[in-house]
């Protein structure tokens, strides 16, 4: 157990202030974070970028698609998809497939595979030019293109990556990735290199929530699942662990959650409106366990259901999710529409701190008006 008791107070700090890092460079942030969940809704910028916008010097929305082809990360499949340093690719690969391909489908993808090799970096539009496969059922129950989902699967399987995006579709190159050590030492290793960043990204985490790490872990590393769910069992051993108020906590070890590091309090910018998927806000047991308060990603919730808006982004002050935001632009003006859990808090720091953040967000969207 911990060395020292530990109120629900200083795990609350703990949660924020370890992810809100001093703003740095791009690449650093990545490396820092270990993972950014992608998303395409731009609402009013996509997932990466308002998670990114926090922890990165002078961020402007897009610019993590336009540097992506110099950085040393890769798009792939760890928790969900998202962006990852390059060097944790030997943790996802060789990757278990989702399902076998028919003979078809193994005969598609060796000549899609072929045509990039001779092209280099291929738009799935030229590559359905030359090949020509109609269309499929998605994951979805809507159409896709067929090339796209082989190319998806093939992703999937590492037989091409991601080199650039063109207006947000991606464009894919040939991959290859070295054989594992396939020793069961081996692979517990690099089970353990999983959870140890998934810990590290959604610290401090509720063993409750384990279970729901392993499971997307495993979506990135299916070769593992076994590994995972055996390493989630031996979790007090690694981390540090301490229960407040029924709730057995679990974080990296050799942080103290109690440490006044991470205090947000004196913060003069300490009011944020975050991503629906970023770090303080992705594990929905530990947020209401934090908070008191359910928070639900309603944009695919049909609108007579949704209870705060249709991408409504949790609003923080200093170490405190109090409300959200549903952000617009309309004619070149950022209009936000804001609601609380309770009150809107009267105190002058607070109007100071959201004008600020909200004319943060006015820069970070290229917005010269409103």
């Amino acid at each position: 157990m911990g060395s020292s008791p530990l109120t629900m107070a200083a795990i609350v700090r703990h949660a924020v202030g370890r992810t809100l890092f001093a703003p740095t460079t791009l690449a650093r942030a990545i490396d820092k974070l270990g993972y950014v969940q992608l998303d395409p809704i731009r609402a009013p910028a996509r997932a990466q970028d308002l998670i990114l916008r926090h922890r990165v010097k002078d961020y402007r929305a897009g610019d993590l698609e336009k540097r992506y082809p110099r950085l040393a990360v890769e798009e792939d499949h760890l928790l969900n998809y998202g962006i990852l340093p390059r060097r944790l690719m030997p943790l996802l690969h060789p990757r278990a497939p989702r399902r076998a391909w028919d003979a078809e489908t193994e005969e598609r993808a060796r000549r899609a595979l072929e045509l990039i090799r001779g092209r280099g970096p291929t738009h799935p539009r030229d590559l359905e030019l030359e090949m020509g496969f109609g269309r499929v059922v998605n994951y979805w129950g809507g159409q896709s293109s067929a090339t796209t989902h082989l190319l998806d699967g093939m992703h999937h399987r590492g037989l091409v990556r991601v080199v650039t995006r063109q207006s947000g579709i991606r464009v894919y190159e040939a991959a290859s990735h070295p054989p594992a050590d396939d020793s069961p030492a081996a692979r517990t290793e690099r089970a353990w290199a999983l959870l140890d960043l998934a810990m590290g990204l959604y610290s401090p985490v509720p063993e409750r929530s384990l279970g729901t790490l392993v499971s997307f872990l495993s979506g990135g590393a299916p070769q593992l699942r076994a590994e995972l769910r055996a390493v989630a069992k031996e979790a007090r051993r690694r981390y540090g662990h301490h229960e407040v108020d029924g709730t057995t906590w679990l974080w990296p070890a050799g942080e103290d959650p109690a440490s006044s590091r991470y205090s947000l309090e004196d913060d003069d910018t300490s009011v944020r409106l975050l991503a629906p998927f970023d770090p303080i806000v992705w594990d929905r047991r530990r947020f209401e366990t934090l908070w008191g308060w359910a928070y639900r990603f309603e944009a695919y919730t049909p609108a007579p259901k949704r209870k705060r808006g249709y991408y409504a982004l949790p609003l923080l002050w200093r170490d405190k999710v109090i409300g959200w935001g549903n952000l617009g632009v309309a004619h070149g003006r950022l209009q936000a529409d804001l609601g609380y859990v309770d009150k809107r808090p009267r105190a002058r720091a607070f109007t100071i701190a959201l004008e600020a953040e909200l004319a943060r967000m006015k820069q970070f969207l290229g917005l010269t008006t409103g």
